[in-house]
């Protein structure tokens, strides 16, 4: 019979903490960035510019089509010096954390992107046609009137990405980072617990995602109401 050795998890929590902390920040990143990236495809996508169109149908495409564990090794593999170049990044700085977080902005902004794209869509065409009657610019029209109405609109179904993303942080062990997980793992293999740490890390991604998506469904029954 399995038994929990909470001494043992006591003695890890700060280990697990900074994973915890690693964790968060890669999922807020990529929550900021992908949401930030994928409304300008959106725009691009919707917008009667053919180029545009073609860029933002051609990152979508790509981006969704490679799994995430690819672009992660991807982008710790081949691509470390060009983020060093890029951002400029001092020897000290982990590369394994600013490539989790740029491989899974890069990714989550092609699926925000076809979220808020259908959130543009679905709204009558009246609310453009009646802001360009108002002398606003298209740009003026986006930011005033279309995206927040679109951003309400798709409320709930970004929320659920979050939660994925969330959930999908945990792979970046292909590429030795320590989020929560891994560390969770390495300490059950350190101690001989592997099991025990298996399903308290189970446990802990459990709690949350049930309690990030009962906010989700308070936000949808709010809507509802509204």
């Amino acid at each position: 019979m399995l038994q929990f050795d909470f001494a043992s998890l006591w003695d890890a929590r700060a280990i697990l903490a900074e994973g915890a902390w690693i964790t968060l920040k890669v999922t807020l990143v990529a929550i900021a960035c992908g949401i930030a990236l994928g409304t300008l495809l959106a725009v691009c996508a919707v917008v009667r510019v053919r180029a545009l169109n073609a860029f933002a149908r051609a990152y979508v495409t790509l981006f969704r089509s490679i799994p995430l564990v690819m672009l992660l090794l991807w982008f710790f593999l081949i691509v470390p010096q060009l983020l060093k170049s890029i951002f400029d990044l001092s020897p000290s700085v982990d590369i394994r954390l600013v490539s989790a977080m740029v491989a899974f902005s890069m990714l989550e902004a092609a699926f925000f992107a076809e979220i808020i794209r259908a959130g543009i869509l679905g709204l009558p065409v009246g609310q453009f046609q009646a802001a360009r009657s108002l002398g606003m610019t298209t740009l003026q029209a986006f930011h005033h009137i279309i995206l927040p109405q679109a951003f309400r609109a798709m409320l709930p179904i970004i929320l659920t990405q979050c939660i994925v993303i969330f959930q999908d942080t945990s792979l970046v062990y292909v590429i030795a980072l320590g989020d929560f997980f891994s560390n969770a793992v390495r300490i059950g293999e350190r101690d001989g617990t592997v099991v025990q740490m298996l399903l308290f890390a189970g446990l802990v991604y459990w709690v949350i995602c049930v309690t990030l998506s009962g906010m989700v469904k308070l936000v949808q029954l709010r809507l509802r109401q509204a």
